[in-house]
C-alpha cells in the first residue's frame, strides 16, 4: 500500500462507519451528507475488498473484517489526531488544553496529587484526566499509549518504549496494630500461613514475580481494586498485605495498621513516565514531562 495515495480523510469516515453502522448518521457525525458518505464508504470497500458493512434486515451489521478494523481504526484515529496536535512551542501560562495519563490509584496518591497541584499554580489552563491502567497494559502497550499522554508505571512491567525516571520506592507489609501472635518481624513461614489481601493487579509486576521465585504462594482472602483500600482491609483482622512505603506513609492515619519489613531482600520500586514515541518532540509534552521529573525530583528519599 502507498500510503502517500492514501486519503487520511477516509480514517475519520470508515471510523465514524463503523462505530454508527449506520451512512447517514455517520455523515451527520463528521458533517458530510448522506451521498458523501455513500461516496466515501465505498471508497472503503473497494480499498479492503470488503463490504465492512452487511445489511441485515433494516440495519447493518460489521463484517469479520470490519469488527477487526473498529479497533484499529479508533486507535489510528487517536495517534493521528494527537500527531497532527504536536505543537513547535507551548507555553504553560496561556495555554487550554487536557493531558490524560493511566495510573494506578498508588501513583496518582503519591505522586499525582503533586503533579496536580505544580500544573494548577503553573498552568491553569491545563487540565490532568488519570484513568485506571487497564488490564491489557502488557500486551497492548502501543495502542494504550497511542491514545493518552502517558502511563506511570514502574520499571520492570513494560519495555521498548521512551521513559522519564521519577522516583524510587520499596515493598513493605501491613499488619493490624492488633495482630495476634505477630510482633515486630514477619518470616518468610509466616507469610505463606496467614491470609492475605492482595491488590487485583492489572499487570505482572516485579515484587509479585519475586514471590514466587521465593517460592511463596499467597494465600489470598481479599483481592480489590486499589492500592489504597489494602491498610482497611487489613485492620482488625489476621490478614497481612504488600504495599508501597510511600503509600503506607501516606495511609496510616486511615487505618489501624503497623508496617513491617519483608522477610527477604524485596525489590525495590522505579516509577517513570512512559510514553509514545510520536510525542517525543512535542513542546506540550516536552514540558509535561519535564515537569512531572521536577516534582519528582523535590520527592523525598523513601
Amino acid at each position: 500500500m502507498n500510503l502517500a495515495r492514501l486519503d487520511l480523510n477516509l480514517v475519520v469516515a470508515l471510523r465514524a462507519l463503523l462505530e454508527e453502522r449506520n451512512v447517514t448518521r455517520a455523515g451527520q457525525r463528521v458533517g458530510l451528507s448522506q451521498p458523501a458518505m455513500s461516496a466515501a464508504l465505498a471508497r472503503l470497500r473497494r480499498h479492503f475488498g470488503d463490504d465492512l458493512l452487511a445489511r441485515a434486515g433494516a440495519h447493518y451489521e460489521l463484517t469479520a473484517l470490519g469488527r477487526v478494523l473498529l479497533d484499529r481504526t479508533s486507535t489510528a484515529y487517536d495517534l493521528l489526531e494527537r500527531l497532527f496536535a504536536s505543537q513547535a512551542h507551548f507555553d504553560p501560562a496561556k495555554e487550554s488544553r487536557e493531558f490524560r495519563l493511566m495510573a494506578s490509584d498508588y501513583a496518582v496518591a503519591v505522586f499525582g496529587t503533586e503533579l496536580a497541584r505544580v500544573v494548577h499554580e503553573e498552568a491553569p489552563g491545563i487540565r490532568l484526566r488519570f484513568s485506571q491502567t487497564p488490564p491489557t497494559v502488557v500486551d497492548d502497550t502501543a495502542n494504550l499509549l497511542s491514545a493518552a499522554d502517558g502511563l506511570l508505571m514502574p520499571h520492570g512491567v513494560i519495555s521498548d518504549f521512551p521513559a522519564t525516571d521519577l522516583y524510587g520506592d520499596r515493598w513493605v507489609f501491613i499488619v493490624s496494630e492488633d495482630h495476634p501472635g505477630l510482633g515486630d518481624r514477619l518470616t518468610r513461614a509466616d507469610l505463606a500461613r496467614l491470609p492475605w489481601v492482595t491488590y487485583q493487579r492489572t499487570y505482572d509486576s516485579p515484587a509479585v514475580r519475586q514471590l514466587g521465585m521465593l517460592g511463596i504462594e499467597p494465600r489470598v482472602e481479599v483481592s480489590v481494586d486499589s492500592f489504597q483500600l489494602l491498610p482497611l482491609l487489613v485492620a482488625g483482622t489476621r490478614r497481612i498485605a504488600l504495599v508501597q512505603a510511600r503509600l503506607a506513609r501516606l495511609l496510616a492515619p486511615l487505618a489501624a495498621v503497623r508496617v513491617v519489613t519483608p522477610p527477604y531482600e524485596a525489590v525495590p520500586l522505579r516509577e517513570a513516565l512512559w510514553w509514545h514515541p510520536v510525542h517525543t518532540h512535542d513542546a506540550a509534552h516536552i514540558w509535561l514531562r519535564e515537569t512531572a521529573a521536577r516534582v519528582a525530583g523535590h520527592m523525598t528519599e523513601n
